[in-house]
């Protein structure tokens, strides 16, 4: 036998099987997850929209199952609620023209929020090669780039194969993370970065749901909003018009190896003015106090809010995230019982039912910026988003989750996952997306990024997309309710070893951002 071997039959007898455990699991039931979602994914909630009135009908709901399973509210009598004020920005308040030329949003660019409205008037356009601004390579040390409007490529420059940023073949952070684009811009004081999008339709469909919506931010008074500009996506035909120039005559090589900068003279006017709408939004909490570490907390987190109605179609989101939802709700059942029945768990576990996931991670965010306990003090946070339908890789298998994240920050929560999963599920445990290079980006798409970025170690548990994903059809008949037992039994287990193991899991990775 292999060491390989040894080592494995080894790490699966790191827990042992916990008839307790296994006996408050039977409270997960298809038929509860099922009974839940029929009201989630119902018409009367029109899609659960933040800030609408199926949002403030699902949370009520929610508050009201807390309450019917002996879920209590978090502390100091604060209810179940987190409220949160939101403002929303109509994305169609933009305007770009170039000479004669105008160009139109989600045809020939697209944004996301973050900037302030703004008005441009620029007699000529700084064409700046990828706008990265690294030591190994850098834009802006060929070009001064102050109170300019700048063009520049998409992701990076290889040579000889690799990265020149990171020796790597695979694209790095900067091909990966806008942030680092728009942050080098901030700190060259340029006024604008639009960003040449080779695969420009891909990546607007991608985020269709976030982008044609209107724009929408956290507005919380007090809370310092950071500098940003424009940061615009444009499809190559805008640039070539802009420009005058392909593609692949910009990326040509000068005598560097790298593409050349140039100053086009050509007027481009850029006028952002959105209309304002304020709202306020709900979280909803439930919470298992700790037999010994009660300051210790697990949280469990699920949206509940998907994209509404329009005009008279409902947006169901059976899947996405009624079933992540309704998971939360039967695990918060069983733990409920456990404590009840004084088999309560040693850590603190918290129920995060969020709002405003489809709106950018807004509720997640105000949980993680306003947290209802310390996030020094939050264990891990367990994230469920889509867990009731297959994807086309699965067609045949229903017993499989995606894991993402689970290995960011703490290699002992990766193990605890993959341990619980050894002794009592039994699924495939594919981790296709787990990498920050994923051109999916699924690691920052839900809400388990917010508490990742703050350096709390997460799993997230997702079943991938189908051909409903986003669209009035995601409805409660395609779900597969013994499918999500077998999950949400799996989520549960995981919980249970985290919160009742002897010492708290560690974190030994830096994590990784944005």
């Amino acid at each position: 036998m292999s060491l390989l071997s040894l080592f494995f039959i080894g790490s699966s007898l790191l827990i042992q099987q916990d008839t307790v455990a296994v006996r408050y699991s039977k409270e997960v039931k298809a038929s509860d997850l099922e009974s839940y979602l029929r009201v989630l994914a119902s018409r009367e909630f029109e899609g659960r929209e933040t800030g609408k009135k199926g949002q403030k009908l699902a949370a009520a709901y929610i508050a009201k199952t807390f309450h019917l399973n002996g879920v209590s509210g978090p502390v100091n009598d604060t209810g179940y609620f987190q409220k949160y004020p939101i403002t929303f920005q109509n994305p169609e308040g933009i305007e770009i023209k170039s000479g004669k030329k105008k160009f139109h949003f989600l045809k020939d660019f697209y944004f996301f929020p973050g900037f302030q409205d703004v008005v441009i008037d620029a007699d000529s356009i700084l064409f700046a090669g990828y706008g990265i601004d690294a030591a190994a390579y850098s834009d802006y040390k060929k070009s001064n780039v102050q109170d300019k409007v700048v063009f520049a490529l998409e992701g990076e420059p290889y040579k000889d194969g690799l990265t020149v940023i990171g020796q790597t073949k695979e694209p790095g952070e900067w091909t990966n993370s806008w942030r680092l684009k728009t942050d080098a811009a901030i700190r060259n004081k340029a006024k604008a970065v639009f960003i040449i999008t080779e695969n420009f339709e891909k990546r607007l469909n991608a985020s269709r749901h976030s982008i044609e919506n209107p724009n929408a931010r956290l507005d919380i008074p007090g809370k310092a909003k950071k500098e940003s500009i424009p940061y615009i996506y444009i499809s190559p035909k805008m640039a070539e018009k802009i420009l005058g120039k392909k593609i692949a005559d910009l990326k040509k090589p000068g005598v560097d190896g790298f593409p050349q900068h140039f100053i086009q003279k050509k007027n481009l006017k850029l006028k952002v003015n959105r209309p304002v709408t304020k709202i306020e939004a709900e979280n909803v909490l439930g919470f298992i106090p700790g037999s010994k570490h009660r300051n210790e907390v697990i949280v469990i987190s699920a949206h509940y809010d998907h994209l509404g109605k329009k005009d008279t179609t409902i947006y169901y989101g059976a899947d996405d995230d009624g079933s992540g939802t309704s998971a939360l709700l039967a695990i918060s059942k069983a733990f409920a019982k456990a404590y009840k029945d004084g088999n309560g768990p040693k850590r603190s576990i918290l129920f995060l039912a969020v709002s405003g996931e489809e709106k950018g991670l807004l509720g997640s965010e105000y949980y993680t910026t306003n947290p209802v306990f310390p996030l020094k003090n939050t264990v891990a946070d367990l994230n469920v988003d889509m867990i009731g339908r297959r994807d086309k890789k699965y067609a045949d298998d229903p017993d499989y989750i995606y894991v993402i994240g689970s290995d960011k920050i703490s290699t002992e929560l990766h193990r605890v996952n993959e341990e619980a999963n050894s002794t009592y599920s039994g699924l495939k445990l594919d981790y296709t997306y787990n990498t920050l290079t994923d051109p999916n980006r699924y690691y920052f798409r839900s809400d388990h990024y917010n508490f990742a970025k703050n350096n709390v170690p997460v799993v997230f548990y997702f079943n991938g997309v189908h051909e409903d994903y986003h669209k009035p059809t995601d409805t409660i008949d395609k779900i597969e309710f013994g499918k999500m037992e077998k999950i949400s039994r799996h989520i549960f287990f995981t919980a249970w070893e985290l919160a009742n193991r002897p010492k708290r899991i560690t974190n030994d990775r830096k994590a990784a951002k944005e």
